[in-house]
């Protein structure tokens, strides 16, 4: 059984010969305790990857416990160490990293930030593929893109805005903000009569291709610890420029990195330097296919693997 029940990465990496049980629901029912310890009998594993942050602390807790009285395994992808918004995410992470029998993480300074801060060792995995670049899309040289929605609550979209279009503008290309439903572009005088910049709809269905047409993607993920755009822009070839927080350099060692974090807020000087730095340089390659086939069978291998000692070690400890 995954949490959340059904996603891109979780479809990705999952062994094709385990079976995911359900309810297919966002907020999964295997999270209440009740549900749990009711239907503990049908699953071998419990894997968490996300899905969680709506709960209470002391939910979470309790859940843990059942999944002891159980005797129910428990496996953690650790996704994000930090999460936007959330000052419970630190205590489910210590809750479900005190119960978990393996932790799994992306990148390997995540994983020696888990064992610094939780004490807790994890296997490192890689981020697998999860599109193919479109045959017939290409990118636009000098086109910056921004998905301004990935921003959080705590960063200042107007300069965030302002530094972006500044740094294509000097690198000779254009601003492109890409806004979700009920989005809006910051209302800032400079914005509404700036140059360079154009505003258009974020297509979920499309949103691959979109990436794809890009010269340069800025991520404003703040708070972030690993990023699935900068996964979906290393398959079609888009470069990535990204907070220096987090563990978005050992995601992908190609990017060029801005300052922003929690601690000091946005650094827009050094994110219009980023964006014109990595305009000068040439459009990456789509990754190579072949090379991704080889690394997600390899990480479903460890799923696989990781599945089969917790399962054994159930059946040994009854």
């Amino acid at each position: 059984m995954t949490v959340p029940h059904t996603d891109p990465y979780v479809d990705a990496v999952l062994p094709p010969e385990v079976a995911r049980v359900g309810p297919a629901h966002d907020r999964s029912p295997w999270l209440d305790p009740a549900y749990l310890t009711a239907n503990a009998a049908q699953v071998d594993v419990v894997h968490v990857h996300s899905g969680f942050g709506h709960l209470p602390e002391d939910e979470v807790v309790c859940w843990t416990e059942a999944l002891r009285r159980t005797g129910t395994p428990l496996v953690v992808t650790v996704h994000q160490l930090r999460a936007p918004g959330s000052t419970r995410h630190d205590a489910h992470l210590r809750a479900l990293l005190a119960t978990a029998e393996v932790v799994l993480t992306l990148t390997p300074g995540a994983a020696d930030e888990i064992a610094e801060r939780f004490g807790r060792t994890a296997i490192a995995v890689a981020h697998p593929s999860l599109v193919r670049p479109d045959p017939d899309g290409g990118a636009e040289r000098g086109l910056v893109g921004l998905a301004l929605g990935d921003a959080g609550t705590a960063t200042d979209p107007a300069a965030l805005v302002r530094a972006a279009l500044s740094g294509a503008v000097s690198g000779g290309g254009r601003l492109r903000v890409f806004l979700g439903p009920g989005e809006h572009l910051p209302p800032d005088p400079d914005l509404a009569v700036a140059e360079g910049l154009e505003v258009v709809p974020r297509d979920p269905a499309r949103w691959a291709q979109q990436l794809q047409e890009l010269h340069v993607a800025v991520l404003p993920e703040r708070c972030g610890t690993h990023s699935r755009d900068l996964e979906v822009c290393r398959d079609v070839g888009t470069r990535v420029v990204a907070p220096g927080c987090g563990w978005f350099a050992d995601q992908w060692s190609d990017v060029v990195l801005y300052g922003d974090d929690e601690e000091h807020g946005l650094d827009p000087v050094s994110l219009t330097a980023a964006v014109g730095a990595a305009l000068t340089r040439p459009m990456p390659r789509p990754a190579d296919r072949a090379w991704r086939a080889e690394q997600l069978a390899a990480v479903r291998a460890v799923h696989a693997q990781v599945y089969q000692q917790v399962v054994a070690d159930r059946v040994v400890g009854v």
